[in-house]
């Protein structure tokens, strides 16, 4: 009997848009693995901090990249603002993101699959993948969203700097040189702006049904 080939599920989409909260999900109803490929761009900068090393040192950067433990990454931990900030600038590294595009390719093709979520997962990562998926929102919902949830984590939290914030990620992320963010070319659009977690795993489990039956 010929060996099933893994499925793979790639999310897209912009900050704050619901894609990580998304993908966990489908992930655990599918039985798949999760990979929020944004963590790993964060746990290489942690690495180098913790290295005690320039952010600008791109040989560290890469050697991190490559030996990276994907099981091991705590997302609590690495959604620091701090790790963040220092992210941003090892992820413009071109050597960078080919090591962590290599090594996001292995995690998928893995056992049964798995479910991607960053933003260049369908149109670079897994151009190949069985159902693609482009997660989006308005920015006034998203940035809605992010103060709610800030809210209840105990935070403190101003709405106008977070649509700020939310505005001019949108704008980096889309206009790099390097992977932008934009939807691949048969990637299903899925606009959450009016709908709850719920409608938009309802949603996305029928987009990817109908794909697996075929």
């Amino acid at each position: 009997m010929k060996e099933r080939e893994p499925f793979t599920i790639a999310i897209d989409g912009p900050a704050a848009s619901g894609k990580g909260t998304l993908s966990r999900r489908l992930a655990a109803h599918y039985g798949l693995r999760h990979l929020d490929t944004g963590l790993t761009y964060r746990a290489v900068a942690k690495a180098l901090l913790d290295r005690g090393v320039s952010l600008d040192d791109e040989a560290e950067a890469v050697e991190a990249a490559h030996t990276l433990d994907l099981s091991a990454m705590d997302r609590m931990v690495l959604a620091a603002h701090g790790i963040g900030e220092a992210a941003s600038k090892v992820a413009v590294m071109t050597d960078v993101r080919k090591a962590l595009v290599e090594r996001q390719r292995a995690f998928a093709a893995e056992g049964l699959g798995a479910v991607l979520d960053g933003r260049d997962i369908g149109t670079v990562v897994l151009p190949n993948a069985d159902v693609k998926l482009y997660v989006t929102a308005s920015p006034a919902v998203r940035a809605e969203r992010r103060y709610h949830e800030i809210l209840r984590d105990g935070g403190v939290a101003d709405r106008a700097a977070i649509l700020t914030d939310i505005e001019r990620r949108d704008a980096r992320d889309m206009g790099r040189a390097d992977s932008p963010l934009r939807p691949a070319e048969d990637a299903h659009l899925l606009d959450t702006s009016e709908m709850g977690i719920e409608a938009a795993f309802n949603a996305a489990r029928a987009l990817i049904n109908s794909k697996r039956d075929a």
